[in-house]
């Protein structure tokens, strides 16, 4: 059913009656019209620019349409003829004869990134006006894409702060250097995870070694991939907090509790069978094209709570840990905010070295202060000794400080010199995985989630270094690698999947480095590192409490990640508030109804107690006849991010509301992608290998 707007008027006997005699309204009318409407005042803006009369009115071709005095799309007055009969355009001569005059207003930028955006980074008709107008010689002051602002966040417009784009090769020098630096700066997110599943299963500090060399190995090998063949956007591919919560969840089964034996290879192929196949049912969500299809429930308000609850559904684990060591953990933690948030202005040599290195900076300072303090003799205790076990200590003395000095002293662990110089990481190094469906269905649950993390990821950081956002196909084939890089780290055995860091994102837009090169060659440096046996040794000595400070500062900052999607809608809405407040506020206390049913408080847990929250399997509130399901069903609604997706993407798809209030994310066109350049030098796969897959248009361009 066509809108028609009937308008009664009487205009004065000298002037033509066109709008009785108009025909209804139509989109295409509007459209036209609007075109050269913004073609005029361009050209006026650019006689007032160059002091040179304007042109007459009747030279400006006439609209088909120009009889409405409503805009039905943009919802306020359209120009038409006033009721005097004069002409709208005379109105407009005297308030552009008036802005002459005014001094030009520098605004703040949008969150959008400064530039004068539509939806999620599109450019709108009127930026290609007035860029049209700049390229025709204008002296008129407007760049869209250039704004004068101090920014710390680094979410400017791409082409004004950007030092390397997409396609930059700088050379390999700078190459080198901005690769490594990019590596350095998430050092947080590619080693922190193995450090807290392998003890959880039961590891040595060796096996911990060598699952960091693992980890190494293959997220370099991933980036690579990922980059060539995937989304190839400079995204790094590693463990992800993602898959963490149902890891442990997985790791403090019932059936595992009472293992007698090398626990970890046990468990960790049990892990490796589960990631696999969720690994391998994201891989067919990709290259299906039924990504295409889950990626319209997908927009900012359902990606914000989602990832957010990811970093706070680890509260229980962050500052406890830090606790047994208070004097170590708290410097930890606050050398990382002062380097992060007071110290970030501080540049060297034109970088922000302490915003850039806050994390790697504070580890290396803490660690030569807990060195200073173990050699000082300050946790020496007469006649104890940390490396003996807990369980073998008789004095109720060594007893009482054996947990302090495990966690204070930096020599307890023998992984640097028990460490080979080198090792190669080999597929199936633990064993041959076991598959549960049990567990394999908890996995393709998490997949979906790391799905919409990356979703996020990909739209991000395309308006930081991209021509344009990815196509669907682009983001399916993205979606799709990730899926089997996932099997890749199943098969090595990492103890995760492999996805997209969030980190990264902010990594791009705080060093301003967005070459595809530097990433690449960066993730060979790490293949090479991963090569070193004593690498992976080193970093497998950190003490448990310098983890958990690091930890409660990679948490806190992947929540709010999380919740900065919201600058692509209207973060003051009152449906978004509502919606991403429920979900958060759900994501937390329905998990936490799972996790303590059947608890009380004399109850004797096997566990510590930061493990508490994954062993819901055996005692959850689901209690059927069928086992497998209860497992399933219990594990899943105590994972904070479960829950805070359900929450979001039922509300966010049902409660009515404009893309504009929900920000649904803007992807490129496929067929308008096809005719711009750039757009296919981002994005086209090398080799020509994108030509033998033009006919599965959900994958490519």
């Amino acid at each position: 059913m066509k809108n028609t707007l009937a308008i009664r008027s009487v205009p004065p006997p000298h002037v033509p009656n066109l709008i009785t005699a108009s025909p209804p309204i139509t989109l295409e009318s509007r459209h036209l019209f609007q075109e050269q409407y913004l073609g005029f005042i361009g050209g006026m803006m650019i006689h007032h620019a160059t002091k040179q009369p304007p042109p007459p009115a009747q030279a400006q071709p006439k609209p088909r349409q120009p009889d409405s005095t409503l805009d039905l799309e943009a919802g306020r007055p359209r120009h038409g003829p006033t009721p005097n009969g004069e002409p709208a355009v005379v109105k407009e001569k005297e308030k552009e004869k008036e802005k002459e005059h005014t001094p030009p207003v520098r605004k703040r930028r949008d969150s959008d990134g400064g530039k004068n955006l539509g939806q999620n980074g599109q450019t709108t008709a009127a930026e290609g006006s007035r860029r049209a107008v700049r390229e025709e010689g204008s002296t008129v002051d407007m760049m869209p894409h250039t704004v004068v602002v101090d920014d710390d966040d680094g979410f400017l417009g791409r082409h004004s702060h950007m030092k390397y784009e997409l396609r930059d090769t700088p050379g390999l020098v700078p190459i080198g250097l901005y690769g490594f630096q990019h590596y350095l700066s998430i050092l947080g997110s590619l080693i922190l995870i193995p450090l807290v599943i392998v003890p959880a299963m039961g590891g040595t500090y060796e096996d911990t070694a060598n699952v960091v060399s693992t980890v190494l190995f293959i997220s370099g090998v991933t980036t690579l991939l990922h980059t060539s063949f995937g989304s190839r956007l400079p995204l790094i591919q590693g463990p992800s907090f993602v898959y963490l919560a149902p890891a442990l969840a997985i790791i403090n089964s019932p059936e595992f509790l009472g293992l007698n034996g090398n626990n970890f290879k046990h468990i960790m192929k049990e892990l490796q069978g589960a990631i696999i196949i969720g690994s391998a049912f994201q891989a067919f969500l990709g290259y299906s094209g039924l990504m295409t299809i889950l990626v319209r429930l997908i927009n900012p308000v359902v990606v914000s709570p989602t990832i957010a609850a990811v970093g706070l559904s680890f509260y229980s684990y962050g500052f406890p840990r830090v606790g047994t060591c208070i004097e170590i953990g708290v410097v930890q933690i606050l050398l990382v905010i002062i380097f992060s948030l007071y110290l970030r202005k501080v540049s060297v040599l034109g970088h922000r070295v302490f915003l850039i290195y806050a994390v790697p900076l504070a580890l290396f300072i803490t660690w030569v202060a807990a060195l200073g303090l173990t050699e000082g003799g300050v946790y020496n205790y007469k006649g104890c000794d940390a490396n003996i076990p807990a369980a073998n200590i008789i004095s109720d003395h060594c007893r009482k400080h054996v947990s302090r000095m495990k966690s204070c002293r930096v020599d307890t662990s023998h992984a640097l010199r028990s460490s080979p110089w080198f090792r190669f990481p080999y597929p199936l190094q633990w064993g041959t995985p076991v598959f549960h469906w049990k567990m394999s269905l908890i996995m393709c649950v998490v997949s979906i989630i790391s799905s919409v993390d990356s979703v996020g990821s990909y739209h991000a950081s395309s308006l930081l270094v991209a021509s344009r956002p990815p196509t669907h196909g682009v983001l399916s084939r993205g979606i799709g690698l990730e899926g089997l890089c996932s099997i890749l780290a199943g098969l090595w055995g990492t103890g995760t999947g492999s996805t997209t860091l969030t980190e990264n994102v902010h990594t791009i837009a705080v060093t301003k480095v967005g070459s595809r090169r530097a990433v690449e060659l960066g993730a060979c440096v790490l293949i090479v590192l991963s090569l070193i046996g004593k690498v992976g040794g080193f970093i497998a000595s950190i003490p448990e409490v310098m983890v958990a400070a690091l930890l409660c500062f990679m948490w806190a900052m992947l929540t709010a990640l999380g919740l900065s999607n919201l600058r692509y809608s209207e973060a003051g809405s009152s449906r978004n508030i509502i919606i991403v407040g429920l979900s958060l506020f759900f994501s937390l206390s329905i998990p936490a109804y799972f996790q303590q049913y059947g608890i009380s408080p004399n109850t004797n847990l096997s566990v510590p107690s930061y493990f508490q929250p994954y062993i819901v399997a055996s005692h959850g509130p689901i209690r059927t006849k069928f086992g497998g399901l209860n497992y399933v069903l219990n594990t899943l609604f105590s994972l904070h991010m479960v829950i805070a997706f359900l929450v979001a993407v039922i509300l966010d798809n049902t409660v009515p509301g404009s893309r504009q209030e929900r920000g649904v994310y803007v992807w490129s066109e496929a067929e308008a992608a096809r005719r711009e350049p750039a757009v296919l030098k981002d994005y086209e796969l090398p080799f020509r290998v994108g030509k033998l897959f033009r006919w599965v248009k959900w994958v490519g361009l």
